[in-house]
């Protein structure tokens, strides 16, 4: 690990529980590793998880386990992006799926502060698709996109790393889907309905900005299976450069990461545009690139995440080798996890959790630094 930057004014780095929501015990133990590694890059202060009201030494820093609203982030006195790592959005509905499409129709329900032209911004950056916040309506938004041909993907609001996916092809197996739906969530929360793509990729393209340091990356992510049968994030490998997402164009390796970062741009900025209130320190849009039933190629942006997520560790370790001298222009980083108890820990690992005994979800996560060349250091 890089020794503390003498730059970055002191700070206390909290983990915040966002809501009553639990979380798994994988989560909670990345999120305190990404607290406690930040806190010793820049010779913070780390004070576990914060309680409200508690008695600080410096500044509080947060590592939240969710996108804050408005509320929440002026109650912790969150001010900018260089208060946490992570994002502060107006409303929460925002920090979910479900603004990356539109509703079925103009009168459709939506949440208060639901606005219609983001529509336009995102249009071709995005899959067809529609958000849906009335289950009696799912069905019909469904099968307009049924009517394209080729697969529909219903994914639930809340669902994090591939989990609440459901795939259809035909409206007897949507209403099938439907009826394990729980109605108030979708009222509360909202569903995506959104077009499948054929021999897909999902690339990540992100950008983070932590005390007056700016790092951007470009790569891809792949799929495992869980153990259950079930496809599950199984990682992300990086490529990172001091600079924004502008900057990524250079490093782009084919056509295919170029026009997902292109799309991940506009998306960035159509979000910023019609919410004015939002901000964020941590950025990460996924953007799937495959082909529909027509055999057409299509990209767009599945959606964002303006929280610590699955890559963050990957993050924190080109953050951390991009404050030592001599740092390369361009620096790979991976990310792991493994649902398998027997899977063994790379010698160069940096492990944020490790549970051969894990009831649930992955056993293993960890992070490694790669050659220049994308091989092994």
């Amino acid at each position: 690990m890089a020794s503390k930057s003498p730059a970055a004014a002191p700070r206390t780095v909290f983990t915040l529980r966002a809501d009553a929501q639990p979380r798994c015990t994988h989560e909670r133990a990345s999120q305190a590793w990404v607290a406690q590694r930040l806190a010793t890059l820049f010779g913070w202060e780390f004070g576990g998880e914060y309680e409200s009201g508690q008695a600080v030494s410096a500044r509080p820093y947060f590592v939240p386990d969710e996108t804050l609203d408005a509320a929440q982030a002026a109650a912790l006195g969150i001010i900018g992006e260089g208060d946490l790592f992570g994002g502060v959005v107006p409303h929460a509905f925002v920090a979910s799926k479900v603004i990356t499409h539109p509703l079925p129709t103009a009168t459709s329900p939506a949440p208060p502060g639901w606005q219609p032209r983001l529509s336009a911004g995102l249009a071709g950056a995005v899959l067809s698709g529609f958000s849906v916040f009335d289950a009696d309506a799912i069905e019909a938004a469904g099968q307009l996109l049924l009517a394209s041909g080729g697969t529909v993907r219903l994914k639930e609001a809340q669902a994090r790393g591939g989990n609440g996916q459901h795939l259809f092809t035909d409206a007897a197996a949507l209403r099938d889907v439907v009826a394990t739906l729980d109605r108030d969530t979708v009222r509360r929360h909202g569903v995506v309905l959104e077009q499948n793509l054929e021999h897909a990729t999902t690339c990540s393209v992100g950008e983070i900005r932590v005390a007056g340091r700016r790092l951007a990356y470009l790569g891809t992510q792949r799929q495992i299976d869980d153990g259950n049968g079930n496809e599950v994030y199984g990682g992300s490998h990086l490529r990172v450069l001091q600079g924004g997402l502008d900057a990524l164009e250079a490093i782009a390796a084919d056509p295919a990461e170029r026009a997902a970062l292109r799309q991940a741009m506009r998306y960035d900025a159509a979000v910023s545009a019609a919410y004015p209130g939002f901000f964020a320190s941590r950025r990460n849009y996924d953007v799937v690139a495959g082909h529909d039933a027509q055999g057409r190629w299509r990209c767009g942006v599945l959606e964002q995440s303006w929280r610590m997520g699955g890559a963050s560790p990957a993050e924190i370790l080109a953050l951390a080798a991009f404050l030592q001298p001599g740092a390369p222009a361009v620096l790979d980083v991976s990310c792991h996890e493994s649902h398998d108890p027997d899977q063994p820990v790379p010698q160069d690992a940096q492990v944020s959790y490790h549970d051969p005994a894990a009831a649930s979800g992955p056993a293993l996560k960890y992070a490694r630094v790669e050659g220049g060349d994308g091989s092994p250091a």
